[in-house]
């Protein structure tokens, strides 16, 4: 997978040097382009800004470098170009894992007040990361990216670890524990110690659906049961704590 990332701060992008994805980076099963437009401007302070046409406040990023930039990678619009803007549509894990399976993507960085409305000619969609304002679109970048090679194939060592992680199938993910079995009088559930791997396996559900009815009721909301959840849920809400 190729992965171009244009950006007036590419050494933000060494974060990505560690951990799972600076893993995957380093055994290429991604390839990572950071593209400066900065480099593409011709003037002594390498103008990337201007002030907005009809006044108002901050500055907005000029078009001509961003598309330079674009096209420095680009000239045949063979790569999926994303604009990283709060006005996109919000990224979930269905988009990470629609995203994972492009050959070719483009994430663009925005900053100071916007970019010049004008790149919408030059771009594929917008993704925002939240309903919030970030300084740029750099770290809506990194997640993007880092939601996204996990999911690449051999990049994770476990595969089922992927699916069974929170919001993969619409769900938060179950409770996870490890040693010691009690630590200042909190205690791991008895079940995970039964060795009765169905029953392990029907909690897990189950607190997988009663999380994320406390936790997150829009998306329990739009989920589907299963009979099998249901009975699930049947036997076992009247003993369910979650603090």
């Amino acid at each position: 997978m190729n992965i171009a990332v244009i950006t007036i701060f590419p050494e933000m992008f060494d974060s990505l040097k560690y951990g799972v994805v600076g893993q995957a980076l380093r055994e290429n099963r991604f390839i990572l382009n950071l593209i400066n437009p900065r480099d593409f401007t011709e003037d002594v302070h390498r103008t990337v800004d201007d002030r907005p046409f009809g006044g108002g406040p901050g500055m907005v990023m000029l078009l001509e470098p961003l598309v330079k930039s674009i096209n420095s990678v680009d000239p045949s619009h063979t790569y999926r170009r994303i604009l990283m803007s709060c006005s996109g549509s919000v990224y979930n894990q269905k988009k990470a894992k629609e995203l994972s399976s492009v050959e070719n993507l483009m994430l663009i960085c925005g900053r100071y007040e916007g970019v010049d409305y004008r790149i919408k000619y030059f771009i594929d969609e917008e993704l925002s990361v939240g309903d919030y304002v970030l300084s740029g679109g750099e770290l809506a970048a990194m997640c993007v990216i880092d939601s996204i090679v996990r999911l690449l194939p051999d990049v994770v060592g476990n595969p089922s670890s992927t699916v069974e992680e929170s919001f993969s199938e619409g769900l938060l993910e179950y409770p996870q524990y490890t040693r010691p079995r009690e630590f200042m009088g909190y205690k791991v559930p008895d079940i995970l110690f039964s060795g009765n791997h169905n029953n392990i396996k029907r909690w897990r559900r189950f607190m997988s659906l009663m999380r994320t009815k406390r936790l997150r009721p829009d998306l329990f909301e739009r989920f589907s049961l299963t009979d099998e959840d249901k009975k699930i849920i049947s036997q076992l809400e009247a003993s369910y704590e979650d603090s």
